[in-house]
């Protein structure tokens, strides 16, 4: 770790989430050791950026749970609450938190942290979702069971509610500050939900249709009006599997490389950007750490890197 005093405007903390809890395939608790491994604090440090690593937050071994889902959404709940706190406590330090994962359940954490980091300030928190699927199912309505597909509907007050109650927001996110980017494998429930609150969701054809550029500038929009900035939240499947092949659900037809970085780059832009989550790299499935490597570009330019 870092002994240099920590300047927070120019300070990124990453906080490694190792949860495999959510996901029916093994393997993507070692998604923050491949993201360590990548060069992602060196193109972070190379911005200028001090990169404070707090390490990971515990989680339970998998093997030693209770089979049953009830004993594993409670185990889930107990690590979104911790990765909560941290995730607040950095934001009111004026830290930019990173959130490495691990399976997308931790942003059940994230998010709500940052809800409450500020509403303590009297301001709500926008959320922009990058994502191949809209993980807005509930324990209810799942076809899987697995919690990596569920953060966003308990963020919004939904499901079970001790994991949708983590944040002193209530719900922690409002429907008309939630935008999706590049959706392309719901579940009908999950239509139905964003059908039913009025969600901006932006689908693979609107990029196709309208182009990043015009969908990334809605997006920002909807995720900064009447907010004090957003949370993003990135699965790496979001990324066409041909460049990302290490995640678990790949859906091909997604991002290329370029609408990628240029999204990421629109994000740096705005200047709102309140914390990250980086998530679902399984080093198992991928190529010589590819999919990690990729990330940490994508990173970079979230922070402010540029071609020129």
């Amino acid at each position: 770790m870092h002994t240099t005093p920590l300047h927070p405007a120019r300070t990124v903390r990453l906080i490694g989430v190792p949860i495999d809890l959510g996901a029916a395939r093994r393997g993507v608790d070692m998604g923050p050791s491949a993201m360590r491994l990548s060069s992602l604090v060196q193109q972070l440090e190379r911005l200028g950026l001090t990169v404070h690593d707090a390490g990971n937050v515990p989680v339970p071994d998998r093997a030693l749970l209770p089979a049953t889902p009830a004993a594993r959404l409670q185990a889930i709940t107990a690590v979104c609450a911790d990765v909560a706190d941290r995730t607040a406590a950095a934001v009111r330090e004026g830290i930019t938190p990173l959130m490495l994962g691990g399976d997308h359940s931790l942003a059940a954490g994230s998010v709500a942290g940052t809800a409450t980091a500020l509403h303590e300030r009297g301001e709500r928190v926008g959320l922009i979702w990058l994502d191949a699927h809209a993980d807005l199912n509930t324990p209810q309505t799942t076809l899987s069971g697995n919690v990596h597909g569920m953060p966003v509907a308990h963020l919004l007050g939904l499901g079970d509610p001790p994991l949708a109650q983590l944040s002193s927001a209530t719900p922690a996110v409002r429907p008309q500050h939630l935008v999706y980017v590049g959706l392309r494998d719901l579940d009908d429930a999950e239509k139905a939900t964003i059908r039913d609150l009025g969600i901006r969701a932006f689908t693979m054809r609107d990029i196709d249709e309208r182009g990043l550029r015009a969908v990334m500038d809605d997006a920002v929009t909807i995720a900064t009006t009447g907010t004090g900035g957003f949370h993003l939240s990135c699965d790496a499947d979001w990324v066409d599997p041909q460049e990302a092949p290490g995640v678990g659900t790949p859906v091909r037809g997604g991002a290329t490389l370029r609408e990628a970085h240029l999204a990421m780059e629109i994000i740096h832009d705005t200047g709102a950007l309140r914390a990250m989550d980086l998530v679902e790299i399984n080093p198992i499935l991928d190529a010589r750490n590819a999919t990690a490597e990729l990330a940490a570009e994508l990173i970079a330019s979230a922070f402010g890197r540029r071609i020129l």
